[in-house]
């Protein structure tokens, strides 16, 4: 299940709620779900039940509650628990870390570039064809010119090299004797990771440029954040492990991920930065 697929769940579970009298309020016209800041809270959480506790006069944890059976009986969830005032912690069931790397590994590539605007010319001579055509996805009033420089605060720059860090992992690990293998990982410190993964179906079916672009800068920044807090290698004399086939199958993943939406967008995607 997608954050995206979550958050309409949830937004099903208040309207149930409201029409079956449980909770005398409007439903609200959408409800956003987020990682957790603390492991072992759950996969997502959300805070409609304060939301529409104001409607209600009720305490929010009572509207909690009420929410909290109704989710809990959904496909795919396997917990729902209330936390501090009201906000609804909710676990996934366990099957979405592995699947959803498996099915990154062996999902096809995009078939075709999504059509973008010819750069003009003078951008190209100046910036390079990947560069152009990526300074026409970014909001107005961006510099162009640090499309060009080798630093974080590149977005562009950014999403080659995490897609080129990910090479760079599966490289070592041929060297190393061992392979990626799909398992049970890192679901605490991988989470940003895993549900920015997620969304990638759901964004890429909307065959919109721009939000492509964005999507990518998020997986991108949420895997250099992860890679940098774990060992995705065996360091010094350790011997590969299934915590590692596990690691570098996610990273595989993400390289997968990061190569077909810069192809989509027409841009390479460079095993070497």
């Amino acid at each position: 299940m997608t954050p995206a697929d979550l958050s309409r769940t949830v937004l099903h579970a208040v309207h149930c709620a409201v029409e079956a009298d449980e909770l005398p309020a409007a439903v609200p016209t959408r409800v956003t779900v987020r990682v957790p800041p603390r492991p072992g809270c759950g996969d997502y959480a959300t805070n409609v039940a304060l939301r529409v506790a104001q409607d209600t006069g009720r305490p929010a944890r009572e509207v909690a509650e009420v929410l909290r059976k109704r989710l809990a009986a959904e496909p795919g969830v396997a917990r729902v628990d209330i936390a501090g005032p009201g906000f609804l912690n909710i676990t996934l069931e366990g099957t979405s870390y592995t699947q959803l790397v498996r099915d990154l590994l062996h999902a096809p590539p995009a078939a075709e570039p999504l059509p973008l605007p010819a750069p003009a010319p003078g951008l190209v001579a100046r910036l390079g064809s990947d560069a152009a055509r990526w300074s026409l996805l970014w909001p107005a009033g961006f510099d162009r010119a640090g499309l060009l420089v080798q630093r974080d605060s590149n977005p562009l720059f950014r999403v080659r090299y995490a897609h080129a860090r990910t090479q760079g992992l599966l490289r070592n690990a041929r060297d190393l004797g061992f392979a990626s293998a799909p398992a049970e990982g890192d679901g605490d410190s991988a989470a940003p990771l895993l549900a920015a993964l997620a969304d990638h179906a759901r964004i890429t079916a909307a065959r919109d440029p721009e939000r492509l672009a964005r999507h990518l800068d998020r997986i991108a920044g949420a895997f250099l954040t992860w890679q940098t807090g774990c060992a995705v290698l065996p360091r010094g004399d350790e011997k590969p492990s299934a915590v590692h086939g596990a690691r570098l199958a996610l990273a595989e993943a993400t390289g997968n991920v990061l190569a077909d939406g810069l192809h989509q967008l027409g841009i390479t995607a460079p095993a070497h930065l």
